[in-house]
Protein backbone atom coordinates (compact mmCIF):
# COMPACT_ATOMS: atom_id res chain seq x y z
CA UNK A 1 0.00 0.00 0.00
CA UNK A 2 1.33 3.42 -0.98
CA UNK A 3 2.15 5.83 1.82
CA UNK A 4 -0.09 8.86 1.97
CA UNK A 5 1.49 12.23 2.88
CA UNK A 6 0.12 13.35 6.25
CA UNK A 7 -0.97 16.73 4.86
CA UNK A 8 -3.27 15.17 2.19
CA UNK A 9 -6.56 13.39 2.79
CA UNK A 10 -9.00 11.47 0.60
CA UNK A 11 -8.08 13.64 -2.39
CA UNK A 12 -4.73 11.80 -2.66
CA UNK A 13 -4.83 9.02 -5.29
CA UNK A 14 -1.24 7.84 -5.23
CA UNK A 15 1.10 7.24 -8.17
CA UNK A 16 -1.20 7.49 -11.20
CA UNK A 17 -0.74 8.85 -14.69
CA UNK A 18 -2.30 11.95 -16.27
CA UNK A 19 -4.55 9.70 -18.36
CA UNK A 20 -5.81 7.85 -15.26
CA UNK A 21 -6.54 11.17 -13.51
CA UNK A 22 -8.40 12.41 -16.58
CA UNK A 23 -10.59 9.29 -16.63
CA UNK A 24 -11.49 9.70 -12.95
CA UNK A 25 -12.43 13.37 -13.38
CA UNK A 26 -14.11 13.30 -16.80
CA UNK A 27 -17.57 14.82 -16.91
CA UNK A 28 -17.44 16.30 -13.40
CA UNK A 29 -16.79 20.04 -13.69
CA UNK A 30 -14.86 21.40 -10.69
CA UNK A 31 -13.71 17.97 -9.50
CA UNK A 32 -10.07 17.52 -8.43
CA UNK A 33 -7.58 15.04 -7.07
CA UNK A 34 -3.93 14.91 -6.04
CA UNK A 35 -1.55 12.40 -7.55
CA UNK A 36 2.11 11.60 -7.21
CA UNK A 37 3.96 12.37 -10.43
CA UNK A 38 5.18 9.38 -12.42
CA UNK A 39 7.81 11.49 -14.14
CA UNK A 40 9.18 12.89 -10.85
CA UNK A 41 8.36 10.53 -7.95
CA UNK A 42 8.16 12.35 -4.62
CA UNK A 43 6.50 15.39 -6.20
CA UNK A 44 2.75 15.97 -6.31
CA UNK A 45 0.33 17.31 -8.89
CA UNK A 46 -3.11 18.86 -8.54
CA UNK A 47 -5.43 17.64 -11.32
CA UNK A 48 -8.44 19.94 -11.71
CA UNK A 49 -11.38 19.63 -14.10
CA UNK A 50 -12.43 22.91 -15.67
CA UNK A 51 -13.86 23.92 -19.05
CA UNK A 52 -14.18 20.35 -20.26
CA UNK A 53 -10.51 19.50 -19.73
CA UNK A 54 -8.20 18.34 -16.94
CA UNK A 55 -5.63 20.92 -15.85
CA UNK A 56 -2.49 19.80 -14.03
CA UNK A 57 -0.54 22.00 -11.59
CA UNK A 58 2.63 21.27 -9.62
CA UNK A 59 1.58 21.32 -5.94
CA UNK A 60 3.80 22.41 -3.03
CA UNK A 61 3.55 22.34 0.76
CA UNK A 62 5.60 24.29 3.32
CA UNK A 63 3.08 24.27 6.15
CA UNK A 64 0.51 25.63 3.72
CA UNK A 65 -0.59 24.50 0.28
CA UNK A 66 0.29 26.53 -2.79
CA UNK A 67 0.63 26.47 -6.56
CA UNK A 68 1.81 30.05 -7.08
CA UNK A 69 2.48 32.76 -4.50
CA UNK A 70 -0.80 32.48 -2.60
CA UNK A 71 -0.83 29.98 0.25
CA UNK A 72 -3.83 28.19 1.75
CA UNK A 73 -4.59 26.24 4.90
CA UNK A 74 -6.27 23.44 2.93
CA UNK A 75 -6.25 22.08 -0.61
CA UNK A 76 -10.01 22.70 -0.77
CA UNK A 77 -9.46 26.45 -0.21
CA UNK A 78 -6.76 26.48 -2.88
CA UNK A 79 -9.05 24.77 -5.40
CA UNK A 80 -11.94 27.12 -4.57
CA UNK A 81 -9.78 30.17 -5.21
CA UNK A 82 -8.40 28.61 -8.38
CA UNK A 83 -11.86 27.86 -9.80
CA UNK A 84 -13.01 31.43 -9.13
CA UNK A 85 -9.93 32.81 -10.84
CA UNK A 86 -10.24 30.49 -13.84
CA UNK A 87 -13.90 31.38 -14.26
CA UNK A 88 -13.19 35.11 -14.06
CA UNK A 89 -10.28 34.91 -16.50
CA UNK A 90 -12.40 32.92 -18.95
CA UNK A 91 -15.70 34.80 -18.71
CA UNK A 92 -14.70 38.31 -17.73
CA UNK A 93 -11.21 38.97 -19.10
CA UNK A 94 -12.32 41.89 -21.30
CA UNK A 95 -14.29 43.52 -18.48
CA UNK A 96 -11.42 43.15 -16.01
CA UNK A 97 -8.93 44.67 -18.46
CA UNK A 98 -11.21 47.66 -19.01
CA UNK A 99 -11.82 48.08 -15.28
CA UNK A 100 -8.11 47.94 -14.50
CA UNK A 101 -7.23 50.77 -16.88
CA UNK A 102 -10.26 52.95 -16.18
CA UNK A 103 -11.88 52.25 -12.79
CA UNK A 104 -15.00 54.44 -12.65
CA UNK A 105 -17.43 53.28 -9.99
CA UNK A 106 -19.41 56.37 -9.09
CA UNK A 107 -22.61 54.71 -10.29
CA UNK A 108 -22.41 52.11 -7.55
CA UNK A 109 -24.68 52.95 -4.65
CA UNK A 110 -22.52 51.55 -1.89
CA UNK A 111 -19.30 53.14 -3.16
CA UNK A 112 -20.01 56.59 -1.77
CA UNK A 113 -20.94 55.13 1.60
CA UNK A 114 -17.71 53.17 1.73
CA UNK A 115 -15.69 56.22 0.72
CA UNK A 116 -17.25 58.13 3.60
CA UNK A 117 -16.24 55.36 6.00
CA UNK A 118 -12.71 55.25 4.61
CA UNK A 119 -12.38 59.03 4.76
CA UNK A 120 -13.45 58.89 8.40
CA UNK A 121 -10.97 56.10 9.15
CA UNK A 122 -8.08 57.83 7.41
CA UNK A 123 -8.76 61.22 8.98
CA UNK A 124 -9.18 60.08 12.58
CA UNK A 125 -5.72 61.29 13.44
CA UNK A 126 -6.54 64.69 11.99
CA UNK A 127 -9.85 65.07 13.84
CA UNK A 128 -8.16 66.79 16.78
CA UNK A 129 -7.53 70.20 15.25
CA UNK A 130 -4.94 72.59 16.61
CA UNK A 131 -6.36 74.47 19.60
CA UNK A 132 -5.00 77.64 21.15
CA UNK A 133 -6.01 78.38 24.73
CA UNK A 134 -6.97 81.88 25.85
CA UNK A 135 -7.74 83.32 29.26
CA UNK A 136 -11.38 84.26 29.78
CA UNK A 137 -12.15 85.84 33.17
CA UNK A 138 -9.33 83.82 34.78
CA UNK A 139 -10.72 80.56 33.36
CA UNK A 140 -8.90 78.80 30.56
CA UNK A 141 -11.09 77.26 27.88
CA UNK A 142 -10.62 76.72 24.16
CA UNK A 143 -13.20 78.00 21.74
CA UNK A 144 -13.37 74.58 20.11
CA UNK A 145 -14.49 73.08 23.44
CA UNK A 146 -17.82 75.00 23.45
CA UNK A 147 -20.86 73.06 22.37
CA UNK A 148 -23.48 74.60 20.07
CA UNK A 149 -25.78 75.16 23.04
CA UNK A 150 -23.00 76.86 25.00
CA UNK A 151 -22.15 79.09 22.07
CA UNK A 152 -25.78 80.19 21.78
CA UNK A 153 -25.94 80.86 25.52
CA UNK A 154 -22.94 83.18 25.54
CA UNK A 155 -23.65 86.70 26.91
CA UNK A 156 -23.95 89.65 24.60
CA UNK A 157 -20.51 90.84 23.52
CA UNK A 158 -18.71 93.70 25.16
CA UNK A 159 -17.20 96.04 22.65
CA UNK A 160 -13.47 96.61 23.10
CA UNK A 161 -12.61 99.91 21.50
CA UNK A 162 -8.95 100.21 20.73
CA UNK A 163 -8.03 103.82 19.97
CA UNK A 164 -8.13 107.27 21.56
CA UNK A 165 -9.68 107.74 24.96
CA UNK A 166 -13.30 108.75 24.75
CA UNK A 167 -14.16 106.87 21.58
CA UNK A 168 -17.86 106.23 21.74
CA UNK A 169 -18.77 104.70 18.45
CA UNK A 170 -17.76 101.61 16.66
CA UNK A 171 -19.32 99.02 14.46
CA UNK A 172 -19.78 95.72 16.29
CA UNK A 173 -19.71 92.43 14.47
CA UNK A 174 -22.86 90.27 14.78
CA UNK A 175 -23.02 88.21 17.96
CA UNK A 176 -23.33 84.83 16.24
CA UNK A 177 -20.09 84.91 14.30
CA UNK A 178 -19.09 81.81 12.42
CA UNK A 179 -16.64 79.60 14.26
CA UNK A 180 -14.00 80.13 11.60
CA UNK A 181 -14.18 83.92 11.88
CA UNK A 182 -13.96 83.76 15.66
CA UNK A 183 -10.93 81.46 15.46
CA UNK A 184 -9.26 83.82 13.00
CA UNK A 185 -9.82 86.73 15.37
CA UNK A 186 -8.39 84.79 18.31
CA UNK A 187 -5.22 84.04 16.35
CA UNK A 188 -4.90 87.70 15.39
CA UNK A 189 -5.38 88.75 18.98
CA UNK A 190 -2.78 86.23 20.12
CA UNK A 191 -0.26 87.59 17.61
CA UNK A 192 -0.86 91.15 18.86
CA UNK A 193 -1.08 90.28 22.54
CA UNK A 194 -4.63 91.65 22.81
CA UNK A 195 -7.01 90.34 25.48
CA UNK A 196 -10.33 89.38 23.98
CA UNK A 197 -12.16 89.79 27.27
CA UNK A 198 -14.78 87.43 28.65
CA UNK A 199 -16.59 84.66 26.85
CA UNK A 200 -18.35 86.03 23.84
CA UNK A 201 -16.33 89.23 23.62
CA UNK A 202 -15.46 89.87 20.01
CA UNK A 203 -12.96 92.04 18.22
CA UNK A 204 -14.10 95.36 16.88
CA UNK A 205 -13.91 95.41 13.10
CA UNK A 206 -11.42 98.29 12.84
CA UNK A 207 -9.05 96.30 15.10
CA UNK A 208 -9.38 93.28 12.84
CA UNK A 209 -8.28 95.37 9.86
CA UNK A 210 -5.43 96.90 11.87
CA UNK A 211 -4.25 93.46 12.96
CA UNK A 212 -4.06 92.22 9.39
CA UNK A 213 -1.89 95.18 8.39
CA UNK A 214 0.44 94.70 11.35
CA UNK A 215 1.21 91.01 10.96
CA UNK A 216 2.10 90.90 7.29
CA UNK A 217 5.58 92.47 7.06
CA UNK A 218 8.67 90.95 5.49
CA UNK A 219 8.95 87.26 6.49
CA UNK A 220 12.24 87.81 8.32
CA UNK A 221 10.87 90.58 10.54
CA UNK A 222 8.52 88.23 12.36
CA UNK A 223 9.57 86.53 15.61
CA UNK A 224 8.51 83.21 17.01
CA UNK A 225 6.28 84.56 19.79
CA UNK A 226 4.94 81.12 20.67
CA UNK A 227 8.21 79.19 20.25
CA UNK A 228 8.40 78.25 23.89
CA UNK A 229 4.65 77.95 24.36
CA UNK A 230 2.59 74.79 24.88
CA UNK A 231 3.40 71.90 22.57
CA UNK A 232 1.12 71.52 19.57
CA UNK A 233 0.71 68.32 17.57
CA UNK A 234 1.14 68.90 13.86
CA UNK A 235 -0.86 66.81 11.44
CA UNK A 236 1.40 66.36 8.47
CA UNK A 237 0.34 65.10 5.07
CA UNK A 238 1.98 61.88 3.99
CA UNK A 239 1.74 59.92 0.76
CA UNK A 240 0.87 56.23 0.98
CA UNK A 241 3.70 53.77 0.46
CA UNK A 242 1.93 51.38 -1.91
CA UNK A 243 3.50 48.07 -2.88
CA UNK A 244 2.10 45.30 -5.08
CA UNK A 245 0.44 42.68 -2.89
CA UNK A 246 -1.03 39.21 -3.29
CA UNK A 247 -4.20 38.84 -1.20
CA UNK A 248 -5.43 35.54 0.22
CA UNK A 249 -9.04 34.81 -0.56
CA UNK A 250 -11.62 37.35 -1.77
CA UNK A 251 -10.61 40.98 -1.21
CA UNK A 252 -12.24 44.32 -1.93
CA UNK A 253 -10.67 47.67 -2.76
CA UNK A 254 -11.00 50.09 0.14
CA UNK A 255 -11.27 53.05 -2.21
CA UNK A 256 -13.84 51.99 -4.81
CA UNK A 257 -15.43 49.04 -2.94
CA UNK A 258 -15.05 46.70 -5.93
CA UNK A 259 -13.66 43.18 -5.90
CA UNK A 260 -9.95 42.67 -6.55
CA UNK A 261 -9.72 40.18 -9.39
CA UNK A 262 -6.95 37.72 -10.11
CA UNK A 263 -4.96 34.92 -8.53
CA UNK A 264 -1.82 36.90 -7.65
CA UNK A 265 -0.87 40.59 -7.35
CA UNK A 266 -4.53 41.66 -7.35
CA UNK A 267 -3.78 45.14 -5.97
CA UNK A 268 -1.50 47.23 -3.79
CA UNK A 269 -1.19 47.67 -0.04
CA UNK A 270 0.26 50.62 1.86
CA UNK A 271 3.10 49.16 3.89
CA UNK A 272 2.75 51.98 6.46
CA UNK A 273 -1.00 52.01 7.19
CA UNK A 274 -2.32 48.82 5.53
CA UNK A 275 -4.75 50.48 3.06
CA UNK A 276 -5.67 47.97 0.31
CA UNK A 277 -6.69 49.31 -3.12
CA UNK A 278 -6.57 48.55 -6.83
CA UNK A 279 -3.37 49.65 -8.53
CA UNK A 280 -5.28 52.23 -10.59
CA UNK A 281 -7.26 53.41 -7.56
CA UNK A 282 -3.99 54.09 -5.73
CA UNK A 283 -3.48 57.06 -8.08
CA UNK A 284 -6.69 58.63 -6.75
CA UNK A 285 -6.08 58.13 -3.03
CA UNK A 286 -5.18 61.43 -1.29
CA UNK A 287 -2.00 61.93 0.75
CA UNK A 288 -3.64 61.01 4.04
CA UNK A 289 -1.62 58.01 5.20
CA UNK A 290 -1.72 57.48 8.97
CA UNK A 291 1.08 54.97 9.69
CA UNK A 292 0.38 52.16 12.12
CA UNK A 293 3.04 51.66 14.80
CA UNK A 294 2.66 47.89 14.42
CA UNK A 295 3.89 48.20 10.83
CA UNK A 296 6.93 50.35 11.65
CA UNK A 297 9.71 47.78 11.91
CA UNK A 298 12.44 50.13 13.14
CA UNK A 299 13.12 53.69 14.24
CA UNK A 300 16.50 54.35 12.63
CA UNK A 301 16.44 54.56 8.82
CA UNK A 302 12.68 55.18 8.90
CA UNK A 303 11.27 58.04 6.84
CA UNK A 304 10.93 61.13 9.04
CA UNK A 305 7.29 61.94 8.24
CA UNK A 306 6.30 58.28 8.65
CA UNK A 307 7.87 58.10 12.10
CA UNK A 308 6.38 61.31 13.49
CA UNK A 309 2.91 60.45 12.19
CA UNK A 310 3.12 56.94 13.63
CA UNK A 311 4.01 58.38 17.05
CA UNK A 312 1.66 61.38 16.60
CA UNK A 313 4.43 63.83 17.49
CA UNK A 314 5.79 66.96 15.84
CA UNK A 315 9.33 65.61 15.53
CA UNK A 316 11.12 62.28 15.99
CA UNK A 317 11.30 61.06 19.58
CA UNK A 318 14.95 60.02 19.04
CA UNK A 319 15.84 63.69 18.57
CA UNK A 320 13.79 64.83 21.57
CA UNK A 321 15.14 62.17 23.93
CA UNK A 322 18.78 62.65 22.90
CA UNK A 323 18.61 66.45 23.07
CA UNK A 324 16.95 66.33 26.50
CA UNK A 325 19.68 64.00 27.78
CA UNK A 326 22.44 66.18 26.30
CA UNK A 327 21.02 69.43 27.69
CA UNK A 328 20.44 67.87 31.11
CA UNK A 329 23.95 66.57 31.63
CA UNK A 330 26.34 67.33 28.79
CA UNK A 331 25.76 70.63 27.03
CA UNK A 332 29.00 71.99 28.55
CA UNK A 333 31.02 68.90 27.59
CA UNK A 334 34.20 69.88 25.75
CA UNK A 335 34.04 69.04 22.05
CA UNK A 336 30.34 68.12 22.16
CA UNK A 337 29.29 66.62 18.77
CA UNK A 338 32.93 66.79 17.60
CA UNK A 339 34.31 64.11 19.92
CA UNK A 340 33.19 60.61 18.91
CA UNK A 341 31.78 58.05 21.31
CA UNK A 342 32.55 54.33 21.12
CA UNK A 343 31.03 52.92 17.94
CA UNK A 344 29.78 49.73 19.62
CA UNK A 345 28.00 51.75 22.31
CA UNK A 346 26.40 54.01 19.71
CA UNK A 347 25.21 50.87 17.94
CA UNK A 348 23.72 49.67 21.25
CA UNK A 349 21.73 52.91 21.46
CA UNK A 350 20.47 52.38 17.92
CA UNK A 351 19.34 48.85 18.74
CA UNK A 352 17.65 50.10 21.93
CA UNK A 353 15.59 52.64 19.98
CA UNK A 354 14.70 50.11 17.26
CA UNK A 355 13.68 47.57 19.88
CA UNK A 356 12.04 49.69 22.60
CA UNK A 357 11.12 52.95 20.83
CA UNK A 358 10.40 55.78 23.24
CA UNK A 359 10.95 53.41 26.18
CA UNK A 360 14.66 53.08 25.35
CA UNK A 361 16.89 53.79 28.35
CA UNK A 362 19.67 56.24 27.42
CA UNK A 363 20.24 57.58 30.93
CA UNK A 364 23.64 58.22 32.56
CA UNK A 365 23.32 54.92 34.43
CA UNK A 366 23.56 53.03 31.12
CA UNK A 367 25.62 55.45 29.01
CA UNK A 368 27.69 57.78 31.25
CA UNK A 369 29.62 59.19 28.27
CA UNK A 370 27.44 61.93 26.74
CA UNK A 371 29.35 61.61 23.46
CA UNK A 372 27.61 58.26 22.92
CA UNK A 373 24.19 59.95 23.01
CA UNK A 374 25.43 62.78 20.76
CA UNK A 375 26.87 60.20 18.35
CA UNK A 376 23.61 58.24 18.29
CA UNK A 377 21.67 61.40 17.46
CA UNK A 378 24.04 62.24 14.59
CA UNK A 379 23.78 58.64 13.35
CA UNK A 380 19.98 58.87 13.37
CA UNK A 381 20.02 62.06 11.28
CA UNK A 382 22.65 60.63 8.94
CA UNK A 383 20.68 57.40 8.39
CA UNK A 384 17.43 59.10 7.35
CA UNK A 385 16.43 57.85 3.86
CA UNK A 386 15.54 61.45 3.01
CA UNK A 387 17.80 63.97 4.79
CA UNK A 388 16.34 66.65 7.05
CA UNK A 389 17.08 69.19 4.30
CA UNK A 390 15.47 67.16 1.54
CA UNK A 391 16.86 66.36 -1.88
CA UNK A 392 14.15 68.49 -3.50
CA UNK A 393 15.33 71.73 -1.90
CA UNK A 394 19.04 70.92 -1.56
CA UNK A 395 20.03 72.94 -4.64
CA UNK A 396 17.99 75.95 -3.46
CA UNK A 397 19.94 76.04 -0.18
CA UNK A 398 23.27 75.74 -2.01
CA UNK A 399 22.32 78.57 -4.36
CA UNK A 400 21.24 80.69 -1.38
CA UNK A 401 24.61 80.08 0.31
CA UNK A 402 26.40 81.42 -2.79
CA UNK A 403 24.65 84.83 -2.65
CA UNK A 404 27.23 87.44 -1.57
CA UNK A 405 24.85 89.97 -0.03
CA UNK A 406 24.09 88.88 3.60
CA UNK A 407 20.49 90.17 3.68
CA UNK A 408 19.57 88.66 0.31
CA UNK A 409 21.24 85.41 1.30
CA UNK A 410 19.23 85.25 4.51
CA UNK A 411 16.00 85.91 2.61
CA UNK A 412 16.84 83.11 0.15
CA UNK A 413 17.57 80.69 3.00
CA UNK A 414 14.26 81.59 4.62
CA UNK A 415 12.37 81.02 1.36
CA UNK A 416 14.07 77.62 1.00
CA UNK A 417 13.09 76.67 4.55
CA UNK A 418 9.43 77.28 3.75
CA UNK A 419 9.62 74.66 1.00
CA UNK A 420 10.59 71.87 3.40
CA UNK A 421 7.93 69.28 4.32
CA UNK A 422 6.36 70.15 7.71
CA UNK A 423 8.00 67.29 9.63
CA UNK A 424 11.42 68.19 8.24
CA UNK A 425 10.92 71.89 8.96
CA UNK A 426 9.89 71.25 12.58
CA UNK A 427 12.77 68.80 13.11
CA UNK A 428 15.28 71.32 11.75
CA UNK A 429 13.79 74.15 13.83
CA UNK A 430 13.99 72.08 17.02
CA UNK A 431 17.57 71.02 16.29
CA UNK A 432 18.73 74.57 15.50
CA UNK A 433 17.17 75.87 18.71
CA UNK A 434 19.19 73.26 20.61
CA UNK A 435 22.41 74.02 18.73
CA UNK A 436 21.94 77.72 19.48
CA UNK A 437 21.91 76.80 23.18
CA UNK A 438 25.06 74.75 22.63
CA UNK A 439 26.84 77.82 21.25
CA UNK A 440 25.83 79.79 24.34
CA UNK A 441 28.13 77.46 26.32
CA UNK A 442 31.03 77.96 23.91
CA UNK A 443 33.45 78.95 26.67
CA UNK A 444 33.04 75.46 28.16
CA UNK A 445 32.41 73.20 25.16
CA UNK A 446 34.45 75.16 22.59
CA UNK A 447 31.71 74.63 19.99
CA UNK A 448 30.66 77.74 18.09
CA UNK A 449 28.26 77.94 15.14
CA UNK A 450 31.06 77.44 12.61
CA UNK A 451 32.30 74.26 14.32
CA UNK A 452 28.75 72.92 14.52
CA UNK A 453 28.25 73.79 10.85
CA UNK A 454 31.25 71.65 9.95
CA UNK A 455 29.83 68.73 11.98
CA UNK A 456 26.17 68.95 10.95
CA UNK A 457 26.45 70.26 7.38
CA UNK A 458 27.01 66.85 5.70
CA UNK A 459 24.65 65.21 8.23
CA UNK A 460 21.65 67.40 7.43
CA UNK A 461 22.34 67.96 3.72
CA UNK A 462 23.22 65.44 1.04
CA UNK A 463 23.28 66.10 -2.73
CA UNK A 464 20.62 64.11 -4.64
CA UNK A 465 23.11 62.49 -7.03
CA UNK A 466 25.50 61.39 -4.23
CA UNK A 467 28.40 62.41 -6.46
CA UNK A 468 31.71 62.49 -4.57
CA UNK A 469 33.02 65.54 -6.41
CA UNK A 470 29.75 67.44 -5.87
CA UNK A 471 29.81 66.55 -2.18
CA UNK A 472 33.35 67.87 -1.77
CA UNK A 473 32.57 71.08 -3.67
CA UNK A 474 29.41 71.70 -1.61
CA UNK A 475 30.90 71.07 1.84
CA UNK A 476 31.74 74.71 2.53
CA UNK A 477 28.21 75.76 1.51
CA UNK A 478 26.68 73.03 3.69
CA UNK A 479 28.71 74.34 6.62
CA UNK A 480 27.66 77.92 5.88
CA UNK A 481 23.95 77.02 5.70
CA UNK A 482 23.97 75.29 9.10
CA UNK A 483 26.02 78.14 10.55
CA UNK A 484 23.44 80.68 9.31
CA UNK A 485 20.55 78.57 10.62
CA UNK A 486 22.13 78.50 14.09
CA UNK A 487 23.14 82.16 14.24
CA UNK A 488 19.80 83.45 12.90
CA UNK A 489 17.58 80.76 14.39
CA UNK A 490 15.37 83.37 16.05
CA UNK A 491 14.35 85.02 12.78
CA UNK A 492 14.58 82.18 10.26
CA UNK A 493 12.11 79.87 12.02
Amino acid sequence: MESRPKYYGREFHGLISREDADELLVGIEGAYLIRESQRQPGTYTLALRFGGQTLNYRLFYDGKHFVGEKRFESVHDLVTDGLITLYIETKAAEYIAKMTTNPIYQHLGYTSLLKDNITHRLSRARSETKRVTFQHDDKSKTLASYSTEEMQALPEPRAQFIGTKGSAKGELMPHRVKLKDRKHQELLALALGVNLGGKGALLWKPLKILACSQISPSPLSRRTTLKDGPEKHCHYEKMHNFKVHTFRGPHWCEYCANFMWGLIAQGVRCSDCGLNVHKQCSKLVPSDCQPDLRRIKKVFSCDLTTLVKAHNTSRPMVLEMCIKEIEDRGIQSEGLYRVSGFTEHIEDVRLAFDRDGEKADISANIYPDINIIAGAMKLYLRDLPIPVITYDVYSKFILAAKIPDPDSRLEAVHDSLLQLPPAHYETLRYLMTHLKRVTMCEKDNYMNSENLGIVFGPTLMRPPDQNTLTTLNDMRYQKLIVQLLIEHEDILF
